[in-house]
């Protein structure tokens, strides 16, 4: 499947998107965010889909961020209202994927595009890429998620030197900071991550989305109520619990 702003590539179960402006350096812009989130929209209902990977074509850029021409164009309140509100509101499906999503980062990903990376429950990185939030150097701040997902992973001090600086760090630096798990050529970046995510899809498939929730659920609650709701709903107490209300009598609990 091809799309206006983005590639879609399945194979077998693991699908590759593909930001696709190399010629920006696969910048963000309005018709980017609503191509990826019609990828993600179609993603999420596949239980035959086991593991997503998201890259930049080109060798230059995984994304260098927002396409400062698209947004400079709009107004304060059309930020508030639009721009602002649709990257939270993918890059939230891109997180809450079921399947476990690997972020191959092939360049640049800065801004924007590392926002994208951290939504992302994996990132490995080409030894050339580079990582860093220059918002505060043109007079913005971080606004898809940055400033809550980097301290996460690489915790507050350094998180606060990246974005309070406007500093960019190599893939050295990203890979002893927790922020990618491993770095490799870039020649070999790809072939790296279809083979990371075909060990995640070997693996049993629901189990790996369970633990997937358990890991994410310390910070959302909704992920522990939809584990514990599909648990209770297979126990005999639960299969009592609908039989006796369907049969209008009183419920006659086991305890198993």
């Amino acid at each position: 499947m091809t799309e206006h702003r983005i590639t879609v590539k399945r194979e077998g179960a693991v699908v590759t998107i593909t930001l696709n402006r190399p010629e920006k350096l696969n910048a963000v812009d309005p018709a980017m965010i609503q191509d990826l989130e019609s990828a993600v929209a179609a993603l999420e209902p596949k239980s035959d889909v086991r593991a997503v990977i998201v890259t930049g074509a080109g060798e230059r850029a995984f994304c260098s961020g927002a396409d400062i021409k698209a947004w400079a164009r709009l107004e304060p309140l059309g930020m508030w209202r639009e721009w602002i509100p649709a990257g939270h509101r993918v890059l939230s499906r891109l997180a809450q994927l079921p399947v476990p999503v690997i972020a191959a980062v092939n360049g640049v990903a800065l801004g924007g595009g590392l926002e994208l990376a951290l939504a992302c429950d994996l990132r490995i990185a080409a030894s050339t890429a580079t990582f860093g939030l220059p918002e505060v150097s043109i007079a913005t701040v971080p606004g898809w998620g940055g400033t809550f997902r980097l301290p996460e992973i690489i915790g507050t001090a350094r998180a606060k030197a990246l974005v309070l600086t406007a500093s960019q760090i190599d893939a050295a630096i990203a890979l002893e900071w927790g922020l990618v798990t491993e770095v490799v050529p870039g020649a070999n970046l790809l072939t790296c991550a279809k083979a990371l995510a075909t060990k995640i899809a070997a693996n049993a498939p629901l189990a790996v989305r369970m633990a997937k929730q358990l890991v994410d659920g310390r910070h959302s609650p909704e992920h522990m109520e939809a584990l514990a709701g599909a648990l209770g709903a297979f126990t005999e107490d639960g299969r009592e619990g609908v039989k006796s209300f369907t049969e209008k009598r009183p419920p006659n609990y086991s305890g198993r």
